[in-house]
């Protein structure tokens, strides 16, 4: 009889408290594609932060000069349409956004976020939120707050917190110790 074969796992825990406090909006409108997150002429780039550089060029071109650490984006439905260019979330984690909030994604950005460790968030109230208003993002409790109003957001799942917390998938994968693993 074979021995059995096991992988140690991690525990990652949510954060506590607000994931980003009083936090700069960045508002865009609906089916904004990848091609306006990041240009299709950068992606012979693979470095975030030389595409950061580059992010929203052409469509809001003072986001890179512009854009803080922390900073968050606020898009309507369909955020990162398009193409599965994994440039998009990678620009936007170079330029030092950690969270995008929209109504709706696109399944493959919203894929492709977390695995580089930008966190989708699914607010059906997006649109109400203003450009450059303040944000503070409360995941445990299930709500965001931009500029003194309450929003209600999807709940993030412990996984895809975990992945999160971890820096992305592949951060997260490095941290699998041992897990029971099946022989037969």
């Amino acid at each position: 009889m074979a021995a059995k074969k096991t992988v140690t796992v991690r525990k990652i825990i949510a954060a506590e408290g607000p994931v980003s406090k009083n936090a700069r909006v960045w508002k865009f409108g609906d089916d904004i594609d990848t091609d306006a997150i990041i240009p299709g002429r950068f992606l012979t780039i693979n470095n975030p932060d030389e595409l950061a550089q580059h992010a929203f060029e052409g469509t809001r071109d003072e986001f890179a000069k512009k854009v803080q650490q922390g900073d968050v984006i606020v898009g309507g439905r369909n955020f990162g349409c398009g193409s599965s260019r994994e440039h998009a979330p990678l620009a936007l984690m170079g330029a030092g956004v950690k969270v995008v909030i929209a109504r709706s994604f696109a399944r493959i950005f919203f894929r492709n976020a977390i695995n580089v460790g930008v966190l989708p968030v699914v607010c059906p109230e997006a649109d109400t939120i203003t450009d450059g208003a303040k944000i503070s993002l409360h995941i445990k409790e299930g709500f965001l707050e931009a500029d003194g109003k309450k929003h209600t957001i999807e709940p993030v799942p412990a996984f895809m917190q975990g992945i999160i917390d971890a820096g992305g998938l592949v951060e997260y994968a490095k941290n699998i110790r041992e897990l029971p693993v099946c022989t037969r």
